[in-house]
């Protein structure tokens, strides 16, 4: 999964945040939380997301928290907010999530 660091502090994840990926991006991200309080994470670009991953967007949260610091979840792609949903985990992470409207059929608009 590529990580592109946007600007100090806000990065841009893409692909999969599987098991794979998060093992490979938790040092960096742990990293990127001693650079200063706040750490913005764009999930607009995340295409697949297990539990792991999701373990790893908590352990960002709660690590944050033990230093007075903070992490933002934005542009949460479709499947993000799905698995943020199936877990019930949105008041956990405290991130306004934009929903997409369904249509009469279901369908996501």
């Amino acid at each position: 999964m590529p990580l592109n660091r946007i600007s100090t502090g806000h990065f841009r994840l893409e692909g999969d945040l599987t098991i794979y990926e998060a093992v490979a991006l938790k040092t960096t991200l742990i990293a990127a939380l001693n650079e200063g309080p706040i750490l913005e994470l764009d999930l607009s670009g995340v295409e697949e997301i297990d539990t792991a991953g999701l373990q790893l967007l908590l352990l960002l949260k709660y690590e944050a928290q033990a230093v007075s610091g903070q992490v933002h979840l934005v542009q949460h792609s479709p499947v993000v907010r799905e698995v943020i949903d199936l877990c019930d985990l949105g008041t956990v992470f405290g991130d306004p999530i934009v929903m997409g409207w369904r249509n009469t059929a279901g369908e996501a608009a």
